[in-house]
């Protein structure tokens, strides 16, 4: 499967109401350059370039043309076993990340396995200048130090980033959110002493406020502390 038979099965699966659909979610993705390719097929693909060794070479044809050929790279990236392999990979296609839902889905599988050793990429990715850089390495932390790879540190490593970018904001709040459902005795001084921007703060709050792990106490707290 050569590049040209690639862009040629992503068009044959398009799904225009869904690229409509997906167009109204990336507002900064340019309309034409976004397909409308569902996620399960994406994921199908990359699992095929793979098998037919062209996954490789569909990796080192950067910067990509359309939202999906950079979904299908995040895929490819996900299948990589080799931890040292799978960071290179990801390093070297973060810069060419313009969007929350790639960067959210960008989701190495590997990474799991090897805490220790990606946590020094992860600090270097949040206090990078690139937007959706700073996002992955929160989003990171997120999903894997949250629990048994929990380190008190990390909430201030978050806590201390002031970017105005919206999707930064966001990922940081959301963040603040599942540590207050996930390590609550560490987390609560944060919103206590309003260690976050106001607007980080009180949407880290909405969003605690929202989930069905924290409790009615915690939520009524919580409330109290709006700012």
């Amino acid at each position: 499967m050569q590049m040209d038979e690639i862009k040629a099965l992503l068009l044959s699966l398009r799904d225009e109401p869904y690229a409509e659909f997906q167009r109204k979610l990336l507002p900064n993705v340019t309309p034409e350059r976004i397909v409308g390719v569902r996620t399960p097929a994406l994921r199908a693909m990359a699992k095929e370039l793979w098998r037919n060794g062209m996954a490789r070479g569909f990796m080192a044809q950067l910067p990509h043309a359309t939202f999906e050929e950079n979904q299908l790279h995040a895929f490819a990236i996900a299948e990589i076993r080799d931890f040292a392999t799978c960071l290179s990979a990801t390093e070297r296609f973060l810069p060419h990340v313009d969007n929350w839902a790639t960067s959210d889905q960008l989701l190495p599988r590997c990474f799991g396995q090897h805490t220790t050793a990606l946590l020094p990429a992860v600090e270097h990715w949040i206090a990078h200048s690139h937007e959706y850089t700073v996002r992955f390495g929160m989003g990171m932390l997120l999903k894997h130090y949250l629990e048994a790879h929990f380190e008190t540190r990390l909430l201030e490593l978050v806590a201390r980033v002031r970017r105005d970018e919206y999707y930064i904001r966001m990922m940081q709040a959301w963040y603040f959110a599942e540590a207050l459902a996930k390590q609550p005795t560490a987390t609560l001084p944060y919103i206590e002493q309003l260690r976050l921007t106001p607007w980080t703060h009180n949407k880290a709050i909405q969003k605690a406020a929202e989930s069905r792990r924290i409790g009615a106490e915690m939520k009524q707290r919580l409330r109290s502390l709006r700012v």
